[in-house]
């Protein structure tokens, strides 16, 4: 390490220490015969000072220390004179007395400055967003999603699940929004599709004997964004065997209850309240209560339960699967399904969190024909579900588990924990609302011999030559 401390665990208890830092110039200040710099790294800012006769050449050197230089200080802790003590930063009780200084790298102006009550526009804090992430509280959010990553892993590691990684580049089953495709160079002509949540893969695992797993998962979906939404987003996702709704409604509770108490401070009351659908849509108007006000918990977590089965395509005049087609109908309704489709309730929750849909699960279904009946009532005939989903069907002929499972959106949580009104703001890397990575310029043109070798035409409706 070329340094001896962070810049923001210098305290008393270091005084007199001969000490090296790095980091960036946060501000300088020129009073004439002497010469102060704040310097900065992610750990926080530390007073330096520069007198002629103690720092010599650093002195000289300092005189051209402009914002954002990259530089390298040499020096010993003093005790700040009184008065000039800084209750609010933890190094606020010492400066360091310069006796060398090296410039690492020098920086351009800056477009805006790195200060944490400046409006910057958005875009502009995107296409820098190197800069923006240099503030604190940009930063103070991705530390918040690393510890939000530390508690979950601890905690289902503690329940006996297990982290797989499943594929990216995967089949495209449409079926909800629409699937982002990336052509395939060795099989000219055929796509692979982004999965939009790992749905059938997780189902697999539990076929596979795996029993608990989770992921951290990647999802992706091509639909209109909004504050809440990104076309590439963060989901916890985890699936059990031999369980049913309780089981989950306390695993997702006890994690929270985590979550909460260890990032907040606050102790959530659980068990949530629970309310059906049907009670939910009468009294609320929506299936996402804010329950805030009647609970008083500033975080009111609902259970929304009973959903419908099926709803209707009046446009396309057939039924849909209302969450998706592998959720398991209840066991009491398994008589209407074909008849009445309408009167069919599912075995599906959502986890709703001051009005906002934190996230949804289903108790699935794990029985090959059960799981044909349903395709065929939303309008899938055999052929299509075979072409589809035959890899999930052939699983289900060999011995599959009853399963179930939830996912919650990791951006949302995070949004709400960090008092955020936009996933951008805790996504490191994020979108517009137009879906374009102001930083990178993505989405963009691709040169001819791309397409040439993915067989894909240009703008004028050609395959290049």
């Amino acid at each position: 390490m070329i340094r001896t401390h962070t810049c923001g665990e210098l305290t008393a208890g270091d005084l007199d220490k001969e000490v090296v830092l790095c980091g960036w110039v946060a501000r300088r200040r020129d009073h004439g015969k002497l010469i102060f710099i704040d310097i900065r790294d992610r750990s926080g800012f530390t007073q330096i000072v520069f007198i002629p006769k103690e720092s010599g050449e650093a002195y000289k050197a300092a005189q051209d220390l402009r914002a954002e230089f990259v530089i390298k200080i040499t020096g010993k802790v003093n005790q700040r004179p009184a008065g000039t003590i800084n209750p609010k930063l933890k190094t606020g009780e010492i400066e360091v007395l310069a006796n060398g200084l090296e410039i690492l790298n020098p920086s351009a102006n800056p477009p805006f400055e790195i200060e944490e009550d400046l409006v910057v526009t958005e875009e502009s804090r995107l296409k820098y967003r190197y800069l923006d992430l240099r503030r604190q509280k940009t930063l103070n959010n991705l530390l918040l999603r690393n510890n939000l990553y530390k508690v979950i892993r601890l905690y289902l590691d503690a329940q006996g699940f297990i982290e797989c990684e499943t594929p990216i580049l995967t089949k495209s089953t449409p079926e909800g929004a629409r699937d982002y495709l990336v052509p395939s160079r060795l099989n000219p002509g055929k796509f692979y599709a982004l999965p939009q949540s790992p749905q059938l893969f997780k189902q697999i695992l539990m076929v596979a004997g795996i029993e608990r797993y989770y992921q951290i998962a990647k999802c992706f979906r091509d639909e209109d964004l909004r504050a809440d939404r990104q076309p590439e987003f963060t989901q916890l996702d985890l699936e059990m065997s031999f369980i049913n709704e309780e089981d989950i409604y306390a695993i997702i509770e006890k994690l929270l209850f985590r979550v909460f108490k260890e990032l907040k401070r606050i102790e959530l009351k659980i068990p949530f309240p629970r309310i059906t659908f049907g009670e939910s849509q009468e009294k609320y108007k929506t299936d996402k209560p804010d329950l805030r006000k009647e609970l008083n918990t500033e975080f009111a977590f609902a259970w929304v339960t009973d959903f419908p089965l099926f709803k209707f395509n009046a446009e396309e005049k057939r039924w849909e699967s209302e969450h998706h087609p592998f959720t398991a109908p209840a066991e009491n309704d398994l008589a209407n399904l074909e008849k009445s489709p309408d009167k069919v309730k599912s075995r599906s929750y959502d986890l709703v969190l001051n009005g906002v849909e934190l996230g949804s699960g289903s108790i699935r279904i794990h029985n090959q024909e059960l799981q044909e009946r349903i395709f065929k009532i939303i309008g899938i005939d055999k052929e299509t579900a075979s072409g589809r989903f035959g890899f999930l069907l052939e699983a289900f002929q060999f011995g599959a588990p009853p399963h179930g499972g939830f996912a919650f959106g990791i951006d949302r949580l995070l949004s709400i924990l960090a008092n955020e009104t936009s996933i951008r703001e805790v996504i490191t890397f994020p979108k517009t609302s137009a879906g374009v990575c102001p930083l990178t310029g993505a989405p963009s043109d691709v040169d001819e011999k791309q397409l040439k070798e993915l067989n894909l035409t240009n703008k004028k409706g050609r395959i290049p030559k």
